[in-house]
């Protein structure tokens, strides 16, 4: 389980192709601190279990499911990517419960600068929009932000700028994919209601 708050802006150093699957090495000097084989590691919003931890960088395997509903599959080297560790029981949660598994990819629409903020207009992958509300939560490349307007097939939010300084979507442009993950809350609610409907 993740909270959404970007510990560090992490690169990608290497990407092994295997087969239909990947091995990632990754260099972040925060994430690495403490990190032990089998922990896990919030990439752009995708879950990876640490293989290998040594001198900053550690190794995660990425299968080919998730290279395929994600955008860890389009990663390069050079790539700037946020990082999360896991949380513990003593974490703040200072964004919202996130697991780390991408519900959907989204594009960037457009991008609308304030004077000291952004807001930023995704689409939606079809069928998403049903589990996002104005006001809620959603996690975008594994960044807990704050829903400010939904339509069907649209949702908008607001960067402050330390989200447009330490995130990698400081730096996207329209066009760009980005990994969407919906309040799981939402999709419990709607299958309990589903059961005792029918």
């Amino acid at each position: 389980m993740f909270t959404g708050i970007i510990e560090e802006l992490g690169t990608v150093v290497a990407i092994d192709e295997l087969g239909d699957s990947a091995r990632l090495a990754i260099r972040g000097s925060t994430v690495t601190s403490d990190a032990a084989h089998g922990d896990s590691i919030s990439v752009n919003g995708v879950c990876l279990t640490v293989v290998d931890n040594a001198d900053g960088v550690f190794t995660a395997d990425v299968m080919g499911e998730t290279l395929k509903r994600s955008t860890l599959g389009a990663l390069r080297s050079g790539a700037a990517v946020n990082l999360e560790r896991a949380a513990t029981v003593a974490t703040r949660l200072g964004g919202h419960i996130v697991q780390g598994h991408v519900d959907g990819v989204g594009s960037i629409l457009s991008r609308e600068a304030g004077d000291q903020w952004e807001t930023v207009t995704f689409a939606l992958p079809e069928g998403l929009s049903r589990y996002i509300v104005e006001k809620g939560s959603i996690t975008v490349d594994g960044i807990s932000l704050t829903v400010t307007a939904v339509t069907d097939d649209t949702f908008s939010v607001g960067l402050i700028p330390t989200t447009l300084k330490l995130t990698t979507l400081g730096a996207k442009g329209v066009g760009e994919r980005v990994n969407l993950e919906v309040d799981i809350m939402a999709k419990y609610v709607e299958k309990l209601l589903g059961k005792a409907q029918s």
